[in-house]
């Protein structure tokens, strides 16, 4: 086998298609030359490697890949090993929340201890952090631990997280209805809940442990208002469009308009961290930290 042909199949396979392989790799080459490429590999092994559209890999693709990776996708770190060049590189992946919220304070003691060190920050939803620790777009995620993961991914599971309704609190003498009045009045009728409910879009996974905690109780409550990020349910929450689905996030702060109503013996969200491999110094230390800055969370909220 040729191994630069292997070196472009890791890559098509990395990024999904010869395309995104194109517009990715680290040195230029046309799409035409890696397709011919590609073709070539296939006729060489005697069997078709991936299936082009939709984008594929076959049995035969995954056996290949998963013989590749281990050397082209350390070819980044062996190459600032072999230069000399430090390797306080760190490539993380989060929620925008974490990032924005959590991360600076856990990051600037981490550039304390490493005063090289290098960041890469990239904005991820949950359900893409183990394809971006398996393509090498991280080092490190921090994401929600709602799903089986593959055998070479490690997640460590940090802290459970209640859901919890917002709700505008109009003024002193109207108290909102807590979610037990919302069932007892829905199970006096057909079992709907009436109220309008700003949540997160379905597929989301604080919307769906949400659900199942209805469908436990034999509840229909159908979203009014569906948005992207616990952000903009807060956001819509204070002016008025109803109740909000959210999480209890330790140190989340609301507007003065706006309270928190629990969710008694509804399912959790877990987070935690994921990786794949021996992580640099820096990348251990990095866990640590983030250990200790959870437990200093969990206590606060104690208190």
């Amino acid at each position: 086998m040729n191994v630069h042909h292997l070196e472009l199949f890791y890559y098509v396979a990395k990024y999904e298609g010869i395309t995104q392989a194109v517009r990715r790799m680290p040195y230029g080459i046309q799409q035409p030359a890696v397709s011919g490429q590609m073709l070539n590999l296939e006729r060489s092994l005697g069997t078709p490697l991936f299936h082009r559209r939709p984008f594929v890999l076959t049995a035969a693709g995954e056996q290949l890949y998963n013989y590749v990776y281990p050397f082209f996708s350390r070819m980044e770190e062996v190459r600032s090993q072999v230069c000399g060049e430090g390797t306080d590189h760190l490539r993380l992946a989060a929620p925008t929340s974490v990032l924005a919220n959590h991360l600076p304070g856990v990051l600037g003691q981490l550039r304390r201890e490493f005063p090289n060190l290098r960041l890469t920050l990239r904005e991820l939803p949950a359900p893409g952090a183990e394809s971006a620790l398996l393509k090498q777009e991280a080092d490190i995620a921090v994401t929600l631990c709602d799903e089986k993961v593959s055998a070479s991914v490690s997640i460590e599971k940090l802290i459970k997280l209640p859901l919890v309704l917002l709700v505008q609190k109009k003024n002193k003498d109207l108290s909102p209805k807590s979610f037990l009045e919302l069932e007892k009045k829905a199970k006096s009728g057909d079992y709907r809940i009436k109220e309008a409910l700003v949540s997160l879009l379905p597929g989301e996974t604080v919307a769906r442990l949400f659900q199942k905690g209805l469908q436990d109780r034999n509840l229909i409550w159908n979203p009014a208002v569906e948005v992207t990020t616990l952000e903009l349910v807060l956001s819509y929450v204070a002016q008025g469009f109803g109740y909000g689905l959210s999480v209890a996030m330790p140190q989340m702060k609301l507007p003065p308009n706006v309270i928190s109503l629990p969710l008694d013996k509804f399912p959790s969200l877990e987070i935690g961290l994921m990786h794949t491999g021996k992580l640099q110094p820096v990348g251990e230390r990095f866990i640590e930290i983030v250990r200790a800055y959870t437990k200093q969370m969990v206590k606060n909220k104690a208190k």
